[in-house]
């Protein structure tokens, strides 16, 4: 996809971090954008944040974990601007712990948001960018969807959120190769942040109550504070992943890192998994971050 202005951008997860950072760069580039968040009062001021300049936005409150409501928001960006060119499935909550201790309810709500969101955008925008396809020999288009260097790798504690993104970098390759077969004129790709400072380690505060979480237990304390600490300390900034998400949706690039260092980690698991070895240590460049865990965990 080479062309940005005046073409249509659906977002969601739009109201902060990775989404917030596509939608600043797509209005900079004059795209007309379509906004969705589960977070109103922020994603409405972001909305007139960028209407105050002179951007075209339809900000819409969605739950991705419902097929209706995504349905919903593809009608409604149909229906105010005609079409739909670039689609960013980025909602995503994080939660953590040893994995026996996550609940019904917190598989729920991880997979609803982070795998069942993704799977509702693929499955309800692909065949509408078809059919803008079809009416616009001109057309380009392009679908990114957020999953995580954890959709590579598998680091303790961190159960849950490592199924879902391994789900939706299968799914995104998947994507692709379908899309690779019938000659569409639309592009995927799939973005593999690291730690990056956003607010998905405070993920639980937009968690809805049908999928309420129960005591923390004391693996799940400690995930917390890891994760808060090590998104925190992020060197590299969510601006900085979304411009080099822009840079490869008009390369056509597949695979987005933040971080290309850390595929040192995910050669080595794809070395377990062809020489049939065990897997190995996520943590045999920090071990102390090994040890710190056993020891939190004992208290």
């Amino acid at each position: 996809m080479k062309t940005f202005t005046n073409r249509v951008a659906v977002i969601t997860g739009a109201a902060s971090g990775f989404g917030r950072e596509f939608a600043l760069i797509g209005a900079r580039l004059g795209m007309k954008l379509v906004l969705a968040d589960v977070q109103k009062e922020v994603l409405d001021a972001l909305s007139a944040e960028l209407s105050a300049q002179g951007v075209q936005v339809l900000a819409q409150t969605c739950d991705v974990r419902h097929a209706d409501q995504v349905q919903a928001l593809a009608d409604a960006a149909m229906a105010r601007f005609g079409a739909v060119h670039l689609v960013f499935n980025n909602a995503g909550v994080g939660s953590g712990g040893l994995i026996w201790e996550n609940t019904q309810a917190d598989w729920e709500w991880v997979l609803g948001v982070n795998l069942w969101g993704v799977i509702h955008g693929v499955r309800i925008f692909t065949p509408l960018m078809l059919a803008c396809a079809r009416q616009d020999a001109d057309y380009e288009g392009h679908i990114v969807n957020t999953a995580s260097m954890a959709g590579l790798l598998n680091a303790p504690t961190m159960g849950v959120y490592n199924v879902s993104k391994h789900a939706v970098v299968s799914l995104s390759e998947s994507l692709y190769q379908d899309l690779q077969l019938v000659d569409a004129p639309i592009g995927a790709s799939v973005l593999c942040p690291y730690f990056v400072p956003t607010g998905i380690a405070q993920s639980h505060r937009n968690r809805p109550d049908d999928v309420a979480g129960s005591a923390p237990t004391v693996s799940q304390r400690v995930a917390q504070v890891m994760s808060d600490k090590a998104v925190s300390s992020g060197k590299v900034t969510a601006q900085e992943v979304a411009e080099n998400t822009f840079k490869a949706i008009a390369e056509a690039q597949f695979y987005i890192y933040s971080h290309p260092a850390a595929l040192a980690n995910v050669q080595d698991r794809m070395e377990d998994v062809v020489q049939q070895r065990n897997p190995g240590d996520p943590y045999k460049a920090t071990p102390h971050i090994r040890e710190m865990l056993r020891e939190k965990l004992k208290s």
